[in-house]
């Protein structure tokens, strides 16, 4: 069966659904799960992390767990086409440390390659550290917010706790 077969193509869609799945029900008692849905050498990398092997993926959403309260992903759009997938979503979370009754939400996006077995072989999230983390923050928010400001070309600035009009 070749890469680009209808039946392929209807597995790719599959193990994407699987992983979003996955995504959205994680908790430290299924974490171990990452393990059926990255392929061995799988390749991670985010605004913060930048790694390989499936226990090296599976360290960082431990720390999520530990470092967070109440971490959850919410997948709002997947764009699945041959072996890529594209995830946009919401991470929901609280932090443990700072205003830990106050939710937070960031809004980002995965880009995907599987392997020929339907396995994640690269995971890439994007998403605005500035906007959706250290805005929010006390004084360096008030930073951000001033240094978005002075590079705005209209002198405005879009509020980092709501969507533009």
């Amino acid at each position: 069966m070749s890469a680009n077969s209808p039946d392929s193509l209807a597995d790719m869609g599959a193990a994407v659904q699987r992983l979003v799945q996955l995504y959205e029900t994680l908790t430290p008692a299924n974490i171990q799960q990452l393990g059926a849905c990255y392929a061995a050498d799988a390749h991670f990398k985010d605004p913060f992390n930048d790694v390989s092997g499936v226990p090296a993926i599976t360290r960082i959403f431990e720390h999520m767990f530990d470092a967070l309260l109440d971490p959850r992903f919410v997948v709002t759009q997947k764009l699945v086409q041959g072996q890529q997938a594209f995830l946009a979503w919401e991470f929901h979370f609280r932090m443990r440390s700072w205003r830990p009754d106050t939710a937070q939400c960031i809004n980002g996006a995965t880009w995907l390659t599987l392997d020929a077995q339907g396995r994640v072989s690269m995971h890439r999230d994007y998403w605005d550290t500035a906007e959706e983390l250290y805005a929010k923050l006390p004084l360096l928010g008030s930073l951000m917010r001033w240094l978005r400001k002075a590079g705005s070309a209209s002198g405005k600035t879009i509020d980092a706790d709501r969507s533009p009009p």
